[in-house]
């Protein structure tokens, strides 16, 4: 997808402020548990599949629930999207609510796929 230029200038200087995360190294710390994995892509994107153990919580109502669903701002989080540009956007957002460990998943949905990882329809 394109993008416009607006966008990907207020993107890159959100991955600025947010640490990345490899979608191995989030495969791995799946594994081993204790990380919420946080779909942040359109109900109809993430109706196509999503990363086994993650949940879905779109970036419309993503600051709205997040207390509730991860109520521990120091539980680590690792969010994902289409390609890395809204997981990063939404990281920030969680920054500035006190959320200390969160992560964005570089590459995204995308990514994922082009490693052929695992994936799963939605519950």
């Amino acid at each position: 997808m394109k993008h416009s230029p607006g966008f990907q200038a207020l993107c890159e200087e959100a991955r600025k402020q947010v640490t990345e995360i490899s979608a191995q190294d989030t495969l791995n710390k799946l594994k081993a548990g204790g990380v919420t994995v946080l779909d942040v892509r359109e109900d109809h994107e993430a109706a196509k599949g999503i990363i086994p153990g993650a949940t879905h919580l779109g970036r419309g109502v993503l600051e709205r629930d997040i207390e509730d669903r991860v109520p521990d701002k120091n539980h680590e989080i690792i969010l994902y999207c289409g390609g890395g540009y809204r997981s990063a956007l939404s990281a920030v957002n969680l920054q500035k609510m006190g959320y200390t460990k969160v992560l964005s998943m570089a590459g995204g949905w995308r990514g994922w796929n082009e490693l052929a990882f695992p994936t799963k329809n939605p519950d």
